[in-house]
C-alpha cells in the first residue's frame, strides 16, 4: 500500500475492518493450567517441536506474513492517528479530522477533566475519557 495520507478514509476503514485478528498462543497452552492462566506468545524452540516445524493441526506461529498493512499500522479502529496529550496546550498542534486523543496516564483527574472538556469543545474524539 502507499502512504496513509494518499489512502481515502473509507479505504482505511475497510482495511481495518478486514484486518486479520489472529491470536498467537504458546505451544500446548490448552494442556497445562499454568499456561491457560497467562495466555501469551512464546516462540517454540524445541528441536522436534511440531509447532516450530509448522505441522498440520498445530497452532499458527507468529511471523512477518501476519503483519498489518503499512497504510493502517498504528491507527485507531476509527481510522484516526492516536496522539497522547498531557496538557491543554498540546491540543493546539493537532487536527480533529486526523487525530484521536489519548490523555496521558501520568495526568491527574483535575487536569484530565480540563483536557477532555477542551478536546471535546475543539471537536476531538477522546479515546480514554472514561467517566469524565
Amino acid at each position: 500500500m502507499s502512504e496513509p495520507s494518499t489512502v481515502s478514509s473509507v479505504a482505511v476503514r475497510e482495511l481495518i475492518r478486514r484486518k486479520l485478528k489472529i491470536r498467537f498462543y504458546r505451544n500446548k497452552w490448552w494442556k497445562f493450567a499454568k499456561f491457560r492462566n497467562e495466555l501469551k506468545w512464546r516462540k517454540p524452540r524445541g528441536k522436534d517441536n511440531p509447532m516450530r516445524l509448522r505441522l498440520k493441526g498445530q497452532p499458527p506461529v507468529a511471523s512477518s506474513g501476519y503483519g498489518t498493512p503499512t497504510a493502517i499500522r498504528g491507527l485507531h479502529p476509527s481510522g484516526l492517528r492516536p496522539a497522547v496529550v498531557s496538557s491543554v496546550k498540546e491540543l493546539s498542534g493537532l487536527d480533529p479530522s486526523t487525530h484521536v486523543v489519548y490523555v496521558s496516564s501520568s495526568v491527574g483527574l483535575r487536569k484530565k477533566v480540563e483536557i477532555v472538556r477542551k478536546a471535546q469543545e475543539m471537536g476531538f474524539k477522546v479515546a480514554n475519557a472514561g467517566g469524565v
